[in-house]
C-alpha cells in the first residue's frame, strides 16, 4: 500500500480507543459481512447516542513493530506518520450492551481494498480495534417524512436509521446495490417505501441509477428530512437535487461522500481537507 495514514487533530480523549475481539461473522450477502465483536474490552466502549454512529477501524502494517497491546495514541507518539496503522471508517450497525456486543457491517469485493478481505478471512478471537465512536445524525420527530439515498458503503448506517424510525413514518429510501441477492431485509415502518436499485454488474460509483431515481422520483408533501451518503460523486449529483431542484435548507440535509471511486480512504480523507481545484 503506498498511500499515507490520513493525519488527525483527534487526540485520546477525543477519540478513546477500544480494544475487542472477533466473536463470530456472518455472510449476510455476497458482498455484505458482518462482524460482531465484543470481549473484556467491551467495558471500556462508550457508547453514543447517534443512529449513525462510527468508529475509525486501526489495521497495522505489516512490517512495522507496534507495541502490544496496541496502543493507538502512543503508535502516534513514537512511530512516524508512515508507519501510523490505516485507518477505515465505518458504522456500527448495532450496540447490545447487555450482551456486550456490537455489528459492523462491511462491503467485500474480492481481494479489493483493505477492510473488506480482512472482514471475509476474519476468525473468533482475531483483534478488532477501533477509535470513536463519532455521529452526527438523528432522524427529526418534527419532519413529515423522511429521505434515504446511499449505495451499499451508505447502507448499514441508512439501515440503522430507518430501522429506528417510529412505527408511523413514512418515506422513500433509494438503495443501490449490485443484484437482487445484495438486497437486505430491513425491519421499515410500513410507510418507508424500500426502492432497491440493481446496478447489474456496473462497477459502484459508475451508475447513473441512484442520482436518477431521487431526481425523478414524486416527493411525498411535507417538510422532509434529508439522510444522503456514499460514493463522492454520487454525492455531488444529489447536492444539485437536494439544494437547487428541491429547494431544501440545509437544516434538512444530512449529506456526505464515505468514499471516492479511484481512491483509498487515506487518499480521500486527505483530499477532502483541501480545496476543490486542488483535488
Amino acid at each position: 500500500m503506498t498511500s499515507v495514514p490520513a493525519a488527525t487533530s483527534a487526540n485520546r480523549k477525543s477519540r478513546p480507543q477500544t480494544n475487542l475481539t472477533v466473536l463470530r461473522r456472518e455472510q449476510l450477502s455476497p458482498h455484505m459481512v458482518r462482524i460482531i465483536a465484543g470481549g473484556p474490552g467491551f467495558a471500556g466502549y462508550i457508547n453514543n447516542d447517534y443512529v449513525d454512529r462510527y468508529v475509525k477501524i486501526a489495521f497495522p502494517q505489516p512490517g512495522v513493530d507496534y507495541p502490544r497491546p496496541l496502543d493507538l495514541w502512543a503508535i502516534r507518539d513514537s512511530h512516524p506518520r508512515e508507519q501510523w496503522p490505516h485507518t477505515r471508517t465505518y458504522t456500527v450497525r448495532w450496540v447490545d450492551e447487555a450482551a456486550e456486543e456490537l455489528a459492523i457491517d462491511f462491503v467485500v469485493h474480492g481481494d479489493e481494498g483493505l477492510a473488506g478481505p480482512w472482514a471475509a478471512a476474519a476468525q473468533p478471537g482475531d483483534p478488532l480495534v477501533f477509535t470513536g465512536p463519532g455521529g452526527g445524525y438523528n432522524p427529526d420527530p418534527e419532519s413529515d417524512w423522511y429521505l434515504f439515498a446511499g449505495d451499499e458503503s451508505a447502507l448499514p448506517a441508512i439501515s440503522a436509521a430507518i430501522e429506528s424510525l417510529p412505527r408511523d413514518a413514512r418515506g422513500l429510501a433509494f438503495l443501490e446495490v449490485d443484484s437482487e441477492a445484495d438486497i437486505l431485509s430491513l425491519d421499515a415502518p410500513a410507510g418507508l417505501r424500500l426502492h432497491w436499485l440493481l446496478r447489474g454488474g456496473v462497477a459502484a460509483g459508475s451508475s447513473p441509477l441512484l442520482v436518477e431515481a431521487v431526481r425523478d422520483a414524486v416527493w411525498p408533501e411535507g417538510r422532509v428530512q434529508v439522510f444522503a451518503h456514499g460514493e463522492r460523486g454520487y454525492m455531488k449529483s444529489l447536492r444539485a437535487v437536494f439544494y437547487t431542484q428541491r429547494g431544501l435548507e440545509r437544516s434538512q440535509v444530512s449529506l456526505s461522500g464515505y468514499w471516492a471511486k479511484g481512491r483509498v480512504e487515506d487518499d480521500f480523507q486527505a483530499e477532502k481537507k483541501l480545496p476543490i481545484g486542488k483535488i
